[in-house]
């Protein structure tokens, strides 16, 4: 869920485990940089703090949705975004052969859960629901939670290790985009610089030096695109790994519909003059702030999606965009009045949940404007109808 950043002054002060849960990633990024030579580059800084094997914030046993973790998802908060979503599925396995729902990054089992419910109402249960996770501690989670509440569906789910070859259905990724590590970068006058990562063996600090030329390459294609300079001091970010993610799970789909749905914006207003400190953004106890080089394997680091980046990494691999919709107009075209049919019927108090629950997912001052889905196709398939509604993709 977004919400307002604050100083990272006035964080909670974490618990006795988790500071030291922290003080071992930090001993781990802190070796990294002195073998490097006295900084490492921000992408690196975030792949360690995020996934460094057994230390990493997803890599770690730590809690981080719900109540009691860091931040909490729209599966989290209403079974109704995953009933919408597979409405949605079920649209496109109906015009597909043996196809099958592919999750990445499932978190705690709740989208899960609510898809294969859903699916089975709607009599369109794949043979398969599969599921890539790279955090051992939440595929545990996951597997219990599926167990105890839909176990009639358990043998159909199988966790894979890689994208599978030749991918035939729906691929789902909700909140895994923003997870993927970005490089940072500062103009200052005609040169671009880098922003790195250096440590006095206590604590982090940035440091910036002349960008290698493959980031420097990026932020060029980056003024090209938009039609002017980002001007002197202008700082952002650009993810070389998110267009090598989307292009390797595009190529690894042979028919079917991506739905990737997280918090983002196209290029141009990503790269807009009014955006000159850039997209990172951490959460903490469900305290958000913009300070990365803080708590490190404690707190989460994500960064805004570049929808455009996104639409041409898939462009590149032979894929369509099928639709670019806020997340509030795809639950409103894609069923959400018929999640809701007997709405009046319950008792009050249920009236009342649901409603926080649908304000806090659509509203645009909650989830309902600043996350996005865009849907990516291959094949003569009509896409799913709540992307097409009130497509956007003439922005990107």
């Amino acid at each position: 869920m977004q919400t307002n950043p604050e100083s990272c002054n006035n964080l909670p002060e974490p618990d006795a485990l988790s500071t030291a849960h922290s003080q071992r990633v930090a001993d781990h990024i802190h070796a990294a940089i002195q073998r490097a030579g006295g900084s490492i580059s921000f992408a690196e800084f975030m792949q360690h703090a995020l996934y460094a094997p057994g230390l990493g914030y997803y890599s770690a046993g730590t809690t981080k949705l719900g109540a009691a973790g860091d931040f909490v998802t729209a599966p989290e908060i209403s079974p109704l975004f995953g009933c919408v979503l597979a409405r949605q599925c079920a649209m496109v396995l109906e015009q597909l052969q043996n196809g099958s729902v592919f999750e990445l990054g499932a978190g705690s089992g709740a989208l899960a859960v609510a898809m294969l419910g859903k699916l089975a109402e709607l009599d369109a249960l794949p043979e398969r629901y599969l599921i890539l996770e790279v955090s051992a501690d939440l595929k545990e989670r996951q597997q219990a939670r599926i167990r105890r509440d839909c176990p009639q569906h358990i043998e159909r789910v199988e966790w894979v290790a890689d994208f599978p070859a030749e991918f035939i259905g729906v691929v789902v990724a909700n909140e895994v985009a923003d997870a993927i590590p970005v490089e940072r970068f500062r103009i200052e006058g005609k040169e671009i610089l880098q922003a790195g990562v250096e440590s006095d063996g206590r604590a982090f600090a940035w440091r910036y030096q002349k960008a290698p030329e493959r980031l420097s390459r990026a932020v060029r294609k980056v003024e090209s695109d938009i039609g002017r300079p980002l001007g002197d001091g202008y700082e952002s970010e650009v993810s070389p790994g998110l267009s090598n993610w989307i292009s390797e799970l595009s190529s690894s789909v042979k028919e079917g519909v991506v739905l990737l749905i997280d918090y983002g914006v196209s290029g141009r207003e990503y790269y807009s003059p009014e955006r000159r400190e850039g997209w990172l953004r951490c959460h903490f106890r469900h305290h958000a702030h913009n300070d990365p080089l803080v708590l490190p394997g404690i707190q989460d680091i994500t960064c805004w999606v570049d929808f455009s980046a996104v639409a041409e990494a898939a462009a590149a691999t032979g894929m369509t965009v099928a639709g670019y919709a806020t997340q509030a107009h795809l639950l409103m075209e894609g069923g959400l009045e018929e999640e809701l049919a007997d709405f009046t019927s319950l008792p009050v108090a249920k009236q009342i949940e649901l409603s926080g629950q649908v304000k806090l997912l659509t509203l645009p001052s909650e989830m309902g404007e600043n996350f996005k889905c865009i849907g990516l196709q291959r094949g003569d398939i009509l896409p799913p109808p709540a992307l097409s509604g009130m497509d956007r993709a003439h922005l990107l």
